[in-house]
Parts: structure tokens; C-alpha cells; sequence
């Protein structure tokens, strides 16, 4: 089970929202960079960077500041935010960047995410953003009455290689997980599954633990550890723990 540390990037500065909403902004480090640093030296494993501009406006606006990050750190970094075209996935693979994230294309465009799926098999996953299970698009601001169930069979089927599910209302808010609609989202999936939204403490990794033997491939975390409320060594030395003792046993 893998923490994600999150880079939200906006107007050049590392940022996190408070339940997606732009102008309800806490800057965490003026260059992403630094911020991408701190957590590879805090021993993260993956980086989970969102280039918030491109999610808002529909096209990729943070680029350069992308490229710098995937040139800089050493580990593989995942990103996601306006990612609406062939050519753009090529470009940001090509820059370094390991796998890409889709959110508004997945549920608009089902073609282009096939033809995404295919130009890249294996680099694609798909975010699924839930307010009151109801799934939204566009940065957040566009609203679908569809739910998780009624998309995900079409997603993996057309090639999907993990799967983020995001809990709006609790994203940036570290107000703990919803422990059973996680379990749901993960016992649904047929593909790795990442959490976010609400990640406060340790107790909640602890609790999420459990399902990574069903398929939970790690949590994404931001504003918790950014406060210090979730320590990254801790949580990775808890982890680890745990894991040795699944081997030891088995």
C-alpha cells in the first residue's frame, strides 16, 4: 500500500483546494518543485501531481513546471489535470511523467478514451470525483447525475489501468474517510483502486489497510501531510510493518 503525496499546481505555485473550490486556495510552497523534493526526501514512493489550471481551462497549462519536477526527483510521478487529447498524454509522457490521470474525458468522450487507452495501454487511469455519489467533471464545476457503478464496467473495458476515487466533500478537509464507500469502490473495481478525500491521520490508514489485500493500491494525501497531521515516515514505517508481517506469516 503505496501514500501518495499530492502536488496540486496553480498559477505556478503548490496549492491545496478545500473541496475543489478555486478560489479557496492554501499555498504550501512557491515552486512545486521544493514541495515534490520534501516528500522524496520524506521517502515517498510516487508522487500524484494535478495541474489544476489545465483542470479548470481544459488544457494543459503547467507543463514546464511538470517537466522540472519529473527531470528533478527520482521517483515515478503520476499526473493528472487537463489532459483532453492524444498529443498532450504524448507530450507529458514523453517529458517523464510514468502514468496519466483522466477525469472529464473518461465521462465526455468515451472515444478519446479509448484512443488515449490505446495510444499508451497500461499509463492510463481514469478519476472518478463523487459529491453525494453523484460523479463531476470539469474541474468539479460540471455536475453528471451519473454514479461510480453506472461508468467504471465501461472504463475498464475499454482499457483503464487503475482507478482514483475522490470523495469531494471530504477532500481537503481532513474530516476522515468514508471507510465503506471505499470498500465498495475497491470490491467493485477489477483494477487497483487509490482513496482520496479525507485522509486526516494514521488511524485512517490504518483502517483502509485491510483492503489493499483486495485490491486498494495506496491512498492520495495533501493537506494532511502538508499540516503534519499524517506524518509520511510514519505512515510508511506502519506499512511496512505490516507487510513483513504478511510475509512472515505466510
Amino acid at each position: 500500500m503505496i501514500i501518495f503525496p499530492a502536488v496540486d499546481i496553480q498559477k505556478g505555485q503548490a496549492v491545496r483546494l478545500k473541496q475543489g473550490v478555486a478560489h479557496d486556495v492554501t499555498v504550501f510552497a512557491d515552486d512545486p518543485v521544493d514541495a515534490a523534493l520534501r516528500w522524496v526526501h520524506e521517502g515517498a514512493q510516487w508522487l500524484h501531481v494535478v495541474d489544476l489550471d489545465g483542470a479548470f481551462a481544459g488544457d494543459a497549462r503547467s507543463f514546464a513546471v511538470v517537466e522540472r519536477i519529473c527531470s528533478t526527483v527520482t521517483i515515478p510521478v503520476q499526473l493528472g489535470g487537463g489532459i483532453r487529447s492524444v498529443a498532450i498524454a504524448e507530450r507529458y509522457l514523453a517529458s517523464g511523467v510514468a502514468r496519466l490521470i483522466i477525469g472529464t474525458v473518461a465521462l465526455e468522450d468515451p472515444a478519446l478514451f479509448q484512443d488515449l487507452c490505446r495510444h499508451f495501454p497500461g499509463k492510463i487511469g481514469v478519476s472518478l470525483d463523487a459529491d453525494k455519489g453523484c460523479l463531476k467533471t470539469r474541474g468539479w464545476l460540471g455536475a453528471s447525475q451519473a454514479r461510480v457503478e453506472d461508468v467504471l464496467p465501461r472504463l475498464i473495458d475499454q482499457g483503464a489501468s487503475f482507478l482514483i476515487y475522490t470523495d469531494i466533500s471530504r477532500d481537503g478537509m481532513q474530516s476522515g474517510i468514508d471507510a465503506v464507500e471505499i470498500a465498495r469502490i475497491v470490491r467493485m473495481a477489477s483494477i487497483p483502486v487509490l482513496a482520496a478525500g479525507g485522509i486526516a491521520t494514521l488511524s485512517d490508514i490504518q483502517t483502509l489497510f485491510p483492503l489493499h489485500s483486495e485490491g486498494l493500491e495506496g491512498v492520495i494525501s495533501g493537506k494532511a501531510l502538508y499540516n503534519g497531521t499524517l506524518s509520511l515516515g510514519e505512515a510508511n514505517a506502519w506499512i511496512d510493518q505490516q507487510m513483513h508481517g504478511m510475509v512472515r506469516s505466510s
